[in-house]
């Protein structure tokens, strides 16, 4: 099964996708999962493996979109008994739970930041080099897909430096590297894309001389602002070797920019949902586990008087049927 485990993971990688693999790291029986499980958690739900039981699934998704956010490991405790709280530990009761505990270890794993180089210039190699020694992934477009002076980038040859399958996205860093070997044809292919970073290495002579082109050849005035020209920080560099680090220490400050008006911005959302202003919530207790279950995504709901009930699996349903007015009385 690890062989299997391994197998996915490296296939989601591969293809740049976002994840959080799930570890059952100790049990208390009885429990379904037993220490050395591991599931894997894709977009909303568990795509492989195996953590638990029905119940303890709905708590590790919840957990495993919240570490995918926040980029970081947690541990996810699940019994039917609240203990004493403990620093690193998310505690979750759940009553309906086989009658054991079961703690998993929850590890986000995030797509390397890729930077797409258009050219072979000396600034492309040594750009390439760096970007692949901090863990980027390095992508080349030419005309020419041979990979020497590249090694460690996936080299995409296309004629015109056309970039339909690049696969370009807006977290993608397209630096155009052409050094008067079609200046014009890269940068405008580049400005088709999505990418939110597109950087020219060129003097700012040569740079005013290509965005007057790309002016005339109708591409938006936007699209022409938008990019960065000398690409890299003004550090005074010159050789190859100096304007590849501006580019990339360029490439590290907007990423860093970034994490911190994300972390801003989710700081900010926190803060509102304590406000007074109105608050969608799509979330209900399972009166039976104590369990809070996504209304939407419930498979298990019952009405009684009037008023709907919805739980984390049949066995908590069956339950609450049987004497619903036990678990109603203090509402």
């Amino acid at each position: 099964m690890f062989d299997q485990f391994l197998k996915k993971t490296a296939e989601l990688v591969a293809q740049g996708e976002s994840f959080v693999t799930a570890t059952v790291v100790r049990c208390q029986p009885p429990t379904s999962g037993k220490p050395g499980d591991k599931a894997i958690i894709h977009g909303e739900e568990i795509t492989w493996g195996w953590i638990g039981g029905g119940c303890a699934q709905p708590v590790v998704v919840k957990e495993a979109l919240k570490a995918l956010a926040d980029g970081r490991p947690k541990l996810v405790r699940i019994s039917p008994s609240a203990g004493d709280p403990e620093e690193g530990i998310v505690d979750y009761t759940m009553t309906c739970h086989s009658g054991g505990a079961l703690d998993i270890y929850l590890e986000p794993v995030l797509p390397k930041p890729r930077i797409l180089i258009l050219g072979r210039s000396p600034v492309a190699q040594f750009l390439a080099q760096l970007g692949n020694t901090i863990g980027y992934t390095i992508s080349i477009v030419s005309s020419d897909a041979s990979a020497e002076s590249f090694a460690g980038a996936e080299m995409i040859e296309a004629k015109s430096f056309n970039l339909e399958g690049a696969k370009v996205n807006p977290q993608t860093f397209v630096v155009v590297s052409t050094q008067g070997e079609g200046d014009e044809e890269a940068l405008e292919q580049a400005l088709k894309t999505n990418a939110a970073y597109v950087a020219f290495v060129a003097s700012k002579t040569k740079a005013a001389k290509v965005m007057e082109y790309l002016q005339n050849q109708g591409v938006p005035a936007e699209k022409i602002r938008h990019v960065r020209a000398p690409a890299g920080l003004n550090i005074g560099a010159k050789s190859p070797e100096e304007i590849a680090v501006s580019v990339l220490a360029e490439i590290i400050q907007i990423r860093a920019s970034a994490q911190m008006l994300a972390n801003t911005a989710k700081a900010a959302l926190q803060s509102k949902s304590s406000s007074a202003l109105p608050v969608i919530d799509n979330e209900a207790k399972d009166l039976v586990c104590g369990m809070m279950v996504n209304k939407s995504k419930a498979k298990h709901q019952t009405e009684y008087q009037g008023k709907v009930f919805y739980f984390c699996c049949a066995g908590c349903k069956q339950t609450f049927e049987k004497s619903p007015e036990q678990y109603t009385a203090t509402i």
